[in-house]
């Protein structure tokens, strides 16, 4: 059976609103972090929370929709890595990087954390790419024998999770976070510089 049912296009007004939610989720995010009230994103884009709620029914699906270009940046700093630095060092600065990058908006490392625990989720599947490259460098840098070879990349991730936790309540600078995430891999990547 064909379907004689055209896919509509959103209306312009849908997508005004639906960018107002994002520009306001951004900035709220930003200000007070990811476990702000979604209430107050509705009424900074001047909408009603039947409004965001039907763009975004949970507070995952405005997380996904919001870090996904972050994450996107991270993976491409991955492959960047991984073709300029030999392997345990292309993992390491990863590792590095990716922790500093997760610490982005407060409380988010936790919001990683719990989604990755409950797989399934909307914000649980945009973990996969991060770790699915993280075991990328991973692999590499075991064949190289630069890496250990009893750890997961899944193990490592949850690592930088709380790396990246703890990054965020301590306030680290770039430096601060870089040695915090270099002492807490010393045994996946070896010494690194």
């Amino acid at each position: 059976m064909v379907s004689t049912e055209r896919t509509r296009k959103p209306r312009a007004d849908a997508l005004k609103n639906r960018d107002a939610i994002l520009a306001a989720a951004r900035q709220t995010f930003e200000a007070e972090g990811v476990m702000a009230p979604l209430d107050g994103i509705a009424a900074m884009a001047g909408v009603g929370n039947a409004t965001l709620y039907r763009n975004f029914p949970t507070r995952d699906d405005l997380l996904v929709e919001i870090i996904q270009s972050s994450f996107e940046t991270a993976l491409a700093e991955g492959r960047v890595l991984s073709e300029m630095l030999p392997p345990g060092e292309a993992l390491s600065a990863w590792l590095v990087s990716l922790a500093w990058q997760l610490r982005i908006w407060h409380d988010l490392p936790y919001c990683l954390a719990s989604a990755h625990a409950e797989p399934g989720g909307s914000l649980s599947a945009s973990n996969r790419p991060l770790i699915d490259e993280t075991d990328r460098l991973l692999q590499r840098a075991m064949a190289a024998g630069q890496a250990a070879e009893n750890v997961t990349a899944d193990e490592i991730y949850e690592l930088i999770l709380a790396i990246s936790w703890a990054i965020d309540r301590y306030g680290d600078n770039a430096e601060t976070a870089r040695r915090r995430v270099l002492i807490a891999i010393a045994g996946i990547c070896g010494k690194q510089s």
